[in-house]
């Protein structure tokens, strides 16, 4: 699906969830209207509705004696659409600290060897990326300061800049469950009482506002860059 505005330049939006009613879509779609606003044409990519199969296959695999390696059909348009745009900002559900399978799928399958990477220039150098994460943790358990640490070096580190991209960020939405979980010192998983009703309604106003600064925040940067 793509939101077109008056402006060249192109954002491709990401979403790995497998519910389109999910806090992820919702946040994906937010995202993109935000992105239309400040004069991005959207690309708004829904792996899961698309039909991404994130498993690796033979087609997929990389040659590194072969960076020229023509890789399947469905990878290849997938690169285009990656080539196409000057920001990818990619909005998914934090799994074990870490990118869910179709995310990390979609990187293994299409940001490949010769095309993502393997060059003295990256055919990706410029372009800038979003990685929006939804996490279940409170924005006060121990734990945030870390995953955001962990998902900073394995994605702006590991893969972005790696790929050649000029900035890289990731912001990370606390909260994103109705029962507000945390681990305590022991190790112990703890489940609160679901929030319901006009508690949980500003919970949600909370949630997009977050989103929205970061966004915007992210969008600041490249008007300064530029």
């Amino acid at each position: 699906m793509t939101q077109h505005s008056g402006n060249a330049r192109t954002a491709l939006v990401v979403v790995a969830h497998h519910r389109t009613d999910s806090l992820t879509a919702h946040t994906a779609r937010r995202t993109a209207d935000r992105l239309v606003a400040a004069g991005y044409r959207v690309d708004l990519l829904d792996l899961h509705a698309e039909g991404f199969d994130p498993r690796m296959n033979t087609a997929d695999q990389p040659d590194w004696g072969d960076r020229e390696k023509a890789y399947s059909d469905e990878a290849q348009a997938h690169m285009r659409r990656v080539l196409d745009a000057d920001v990818v900002v990619a909005v998914f559900p934090v799994y074990w600290q870490s990118v869910p399978a179709l995310l990390k799928g979609w990187i293994d399958r299409v940001w490949n060897y010769g095309f993502a990477y393997g060059r003295s220039k990256p055919r990706l150098a410029g372009k800038r990326m979003l990685w929006l994460g939804l996490a279940g943790a409170t924005a006060d358990d121990p734990i945030t300061e870390a995953m955001h640490s962990l998902l900073e070096t394995n994605l702006s580190e590991g893969i972005a800049y790696y790929c050649g991209f000029s900035h890289s960020v990731v912001g990370l939405l606390t909260d994103a469950e109705d029962r507000p979980q945390r681990v305590d010192a022991e190790g112990n998983l703890l489940v609160g009482n679901a929030v319901t009703g006009a508690e949980r309604e500003a919970q949600y106003a909370g949630f997009d506002r977050r989103a929205r600064e970061i966004v915007e925040k992210f969008l600041a940067a490249e008007s300064l860059a530029a």
